[in-house]
């Protein structure tokens, strides 16, 4: 019987480690290809095999010398760090309002809040388009922001609101008789013990910003503006007439390494945040 049942856990644990396997290598080869076509060039882009024979680092160096890419890489610095500053210095207030404060029917308030997130963005894309251009925004840096913030918003307000809920009410009261106001408070002892939801937040919405593509190349029109993933699409290859697949890969590598060193850093922020906002909210 014990036989039996140490057999079962060896192929229990086994079966484990195999879908462990199975979902990294399904995550990360995606990746890996990426990184393979960025070495190639000419006709090794047709090539399917899993390593390179010929690797060169030849689309990185025409990427890195592209000075719209490199002004595009600004832009989206700009953008996503400008949109992330915001939905936190507005969406941390709103969020501790529909947490702890006395509001009637905040649970409405919340669900339209969210229900903007569900507006598709090609659905307000074209409006977009005609409103930035006739008050001047097209193709301007704010006019990239206030789309961003607008979607990224209530993402921000609604982990932050489960997070809030949990900070103990006894700890506003002490603060209270120790003399500090409810604007103190919240900046003193709301928001520290409210961190790995303020870094979840931060980090989805500077995801967002940064990948973004739809709005980016629908409301900007030249390198002045544009972000990233818009200017990848004008993208030409190393040489005249050479598919652009190379270049595009180094590019899209490139963009990704932020994201994935952010991740990395702050990962167990991340795992803390959602996991708490999961079971506390």
């Amino acid at each position: 019987m014990r036989t039996h049942l140490a057999a079962r856990r060896r192929v229990a644990s086994a079966l484990r480690a195999f879908g462990v396997v199975a979902v990294v290598f399904v995550c990360l080869f995606p990746f890996y290809w990426l990184i393979n076509l960025s070495l190639r060039t000419g006709a090794e882009l047709s090539n399917a095999s899993l390593v390179p024979t010929d690797p060169t680092l030849r689309n990185y160096q025409s990427v890195l010398a592209n000075g719209d890419f490199l002004a595009a890489l600004a832009n989206s610095a700009i953008v996503a760090t400008t949109t992330t500053v915001l939905a936190l210095v507005v969406g941390a207030p709103a969020a501790y309002a529909l947490a702890k404060l006395p509001l009637r029917r905040k649970g409405l308030i919340l669900a339209a809040v969210l229900s903007v997130t569900t507006f598709p963005a090609i659905a307000v894309a074209a409006p977009l388009f005609r409103l930035w251009t006739d008050i001047g925004l097209y193709n301007t840096i704010p006019g990239l922001v206030l789309p961003y913030l607008v979607f990224t918003l209530p993402l921000a307000i609604f982990i932050l609101v489960a997070f809030f809920r949990e900070v103990p009410d006894e700890l506003e009261e002490a603060a209270a008789l120790d003399g500090l106001d409810p604007w103190r408070s919240f900046l003193r002892i709301v928001m520290p013990l409210s961190a790995p939801g303020l870094v979840t937040a931060a980090l989805l919405t500077f995801i967002f910003a940064w990948n973004e593509f739809l709005l980016a190349i629908t409301l900007t029109s030249t390198p002045a503006a544009r972000t990233v993933p818009a200017a990848i699409a004008f993208f030409t290859g190393s040489i005249q007439y050479e598919q652009p697949l190379g270049t595009i890969a180094a590019a899209s590598v490139l963009i990704s390494v932020p994201l994935v060193v952010l991740v990395v850093v702050f990962q167990r922020r991340i795992v803390s945040g959602l996991v708490s906002g999961a079971l506390k909210g």
